[in-house]
This record gives C-alpha cells, sequence and structure tokens, in this order.
C-alpha cells in the first residue's frame, strides 16, 4: 500500500510517501481502505515532537487520526462490522504509529461508525476528531435548550460543529469571529461578535446578564472573557487551555467514541450538522496541507483523498 510516512520527528519537509506492507489486523479491529483523511492541527503537532510528553510515538509514523472509508476484512471477533461497511471514525491509539495517511488502516471496532449518508466522503473524513472534541465539550457542561451559550473560534473547525450541536439542542448561541466570518455563523444559527478586546461589553450588548455556559476552542483571554460572563467558572470548558480547569470548570482532552460517531451522523443525516471542506488534496499532497493548516486562516477542513470508494 501506499503510505505518508516519517522517519523522525520533524515538519512537513519529512514526509515521504512509500511503499509498504498492508497493516497486520489485530482482534477487535477491521481493516480499512481508506477513501480520505482528515488533517487536524493534531497531525503536525505530534509530528514536530509536540506531544512526545504524552504519548510514545514510534518511526516510520504514518500521521493521522481521522479516517473514512471502506471496511475491507474483520480482525478475529469484530462482528461489529461487515467486509463493504463504509465507516469513518478517530483511531487514535494509545501510542502513534499507524494512521489514516495511508490506502489501509487498521482501526478497533469502538472508535468507528457508520458513514453518513448525507455527507461526502470529504466532509466524512473531516467529521471524526473536530466533531468529537466539540460534542464532547457541549456535553462535559450540558448544553442544552434555553442556554445562553458563548462559542469561542466559532467559525472554525471544532466551533462551528460545536455552534451547529448547541443550535440543534435548542440553545441560543452567541459566537466570537473575525467580521469577516460573521455571515457563516449567522448560517449555522449563531449571533456573531467580534473577539478581542472590549469582547466582554460586546457580549453583554446582546446578553445583558451574561451567558449560561461557555466553550471555548482559543485559549487565552477567552478563558478570562469567559469567567467574566458566567455565574458560575462550572460552565466553562477549554479544549486549548488548562487554565479552565484551575479556574473551576473542565478541559476536554477528545477521546475515540463510535457512539458519539453515531451521534453526529444521526445530526447530519436530520440536516442539523454539516462539514464545510477548504480544500481535498491528493495524499502526495500532505506537506502543503500542513502547511495551509498551520497558517490557521482557512473556515472550513482540509483533507486528503486517498483511493476510491
Amino acid at each position: 500500500m501506499k503510505a505518508m510516512t516519517m522517519p523522525r520527528f520533524g515538519g512537513p519537509e519529512t514526509l515521504t510517501l512509500v511503499d509498504l506492507p498492508d497493516p497486520k489486523v489485530a482482534p477487535g479491529e477491521v481493516l480499512i481502505r481508506v477513501v480520505a483523511a482528515g488533517i487536524n492541527p493534531v497531525d503536525w503537532k505530534l509530528a514536530a515532537g509536540g506531544l512526545d510528553p504524552l504519548m510514545v510515538t514510534h518511526f516510520p509514523l504514518i500521521p493521522g487520526w481521522d479516517v473514512a472509508g471502506v471496511v475491507e476484512r474483520n480482525g478475529l471477533d469484530s462482528p461489529e462490522f461487515a467486509p463493504g461497511d463504509e465507516v469513518f471514525g478517530n483511531i487514535r491509539k494509545d501510542s502513534a504509529e499507524h494512521g489514516s495517511y495511508a490506502e489501509k488502516v487498521a482501526a478497533q471496532v469502538f472508535m468507528l461508525a457508520r458513514k453518513p449518508r448525507s455527507l461526502s466522503w470529504a466532509q466524512t473524513a473531516g467529521l471524526p476528531l473536530a466533531g468529537l472534541t466539540a460534542l464532547q465539550a457541549a456535553d462535559r457542561i450540558g448544553v442544552g435548550a434555553g442556554d445562553t451559550v458563548l462559542v469561542h473560534a466559532a467559525a472554525g473547525g471544532v466551533g462551528s460543529l460545536a455552534t451547529q450541536i448547541a443550535v440543534a439542542r435548542g440553545a441560543r448561541v452567541i459566537g466570537t469571529a473575525s467580521p469577516a466570518n460573521h455571515d457563516f455563523l449567522r448560517e449555522l444559527g449563531a449571533e456573531p461578535v467580534a473577539y478581542g478586546p472590549g469582547l466582554a461589553d460586546r457580549v453583554r450588548a446582546l446578553a445583558p446578564e451574561g451567558v449560561d455556559a461557555a466553550l471555548d476552542f482559543v485559549g487565552g483571554e477567552a478563558v478570562d472573557v469567559s469567567v467574566e460572563l458566567l455565574p458560575s467558572p462550572g460552565r466553562l470548558v477549554s479544549v486549548a487551555d488548562h487554565r479552565a480547569a484551575a479556574l473551576g470548570g473542565h478541559f476536554v482532552w477528545v477521546r475515540p467514541d463510535g457512539a458519539g460517531l453515531t451521534t453526529l451522523a444521526e445530526l447530519a443525516d436530520e440536516g442539523r450538522l454539516t462539514v464545510p471542506v477548504e480544500k481535498v488534496l491528493p495524499l502526495r499532497d500532505a506537506a502543503e496541507a500542513w502547511r495551509l493548516n498551520s497558517e490557521g486562516h482557512t473556515r472550513g477542513k482540509l483533507i486528503l483523498s486517498v483511493g476510491e470508494a
């Protein structure tokens, strides 16, 4: 199979497209023929050594945790899926070695769910990590009907999904973004405000009593503004700033979860969740995808096209 690999920690210049044997398939796993792989900032941060204090990385490394593809064969005792099933998942394991930037990847069945019928392969590949992050953050603080929720970086990959999840649950969403993205947030059902100095006052102009809950996907000042606007820091959750927990809120590190993916797929198929895709690049252009992703200016997801369905 073709796979994008790295021989050591480094940047996009170390990515090389090579031929490798097909992965072994352990009990409780299935072998997936990859159609598309999602790009996430954690991919290139891990490859640069940024997660080395947290998890073991084996080389040569095949990056990538988000996958959409077709089950090719089952390992022992993996009856949840059958060959030919269209699936997607966040396939992060306890150590990093065999990721989704490849024509085939083995994944544990609990990390997978059936592909949403209403989404393209590219959209599906962009959903797992960002969607689960948004869902698990919203679940942690019980976002629901009647809440006024402040979503920081609401136009980003995770924030746009969190906005849609909160709206689908009946919450009122105030979302921070640059003015260029305000129309986009309105399309998602949010009331936009510009981030930066004076943010708390701009939010109070829309919600004089403050907000009931806050989802932070950027960190820094967003955490402090959230604490100022919330009646209790217990309904603050961040995926970007550990201080949230120290202040009485929560910090979330996304976990693979097939049940959560099924929830996201159901929202998509009900027409209440979509995944904006900025660009689809071939597997051989993974380095360019990383460059674009690291610039931080893309509104939608960047996706690698790997194979045919």
